[in-house]
């Protein structure tokens, strides 16, 4: 957990230093590459699928979905937030979790399966921050129930 709340604290004060924009796709294709493009993405996605369903804390959440869709939708979510040449299609978060009831702490341990499987692919804690830095300001729209 301490792990989770320093990325992304150290993810978003880099990135106010910097001068970018949360929420905003990666200005080049740099981050994209450092996930291995489309294919590490998949790959990534594919272990973050198997390891939210395993998670007592998530599962419930994501057993009732079509989980190839929700895998097919984060792919492209994040390859367009990497600066790759994916467009994402999918509702808006504020729609897609509208009825869900997810809490802050739903939300804090996606982001900890996550940091686990780009951990398990190999993805450099500098480019893992990169990554949830585009993702935390989505914490507005997902979260729910106050």
């Amino acid at each position: 957990m301490k792990k989770t709340l320093l990325s992304l604290v150290l993810a978003a004060s880099g990135l106010l230093m910097a001068g970018a924009s949360f929420g905003q796709p990666a200005p080049n294709d740099q981050l994209y590459k450092a996930f291995g493009e489309k294919a590490g993405l998949v790959s990534l996605m594919d272990d973050f699928m198997v390891r939210l369903l395993a998670d007592p804390r998530t599962g419930p959440h994501f057993k009732p979905s079509n989980q190839q869709r929700v895998k097919e939708q984060l792919v492209d979510q994040l390859c367009s937030l990497a600066g790759g040449p994916c467009v994402y299609k999918g509702a808006d978060m504020k729609s897609a979790h509208a009825n869900l009831d997810i809490k802050k702490s739903d939300f804090n341990a996606l982001v900890e399966v996550l940091q686990q499987s780009m951990d398990a692919k190999g993805i450099p804690f500098r480019t893992q921050n990169q990554m949830l830095a585009l993702l935390a300001p989505m914490h507005r729209d997902t979260i729910t129930v106050r």
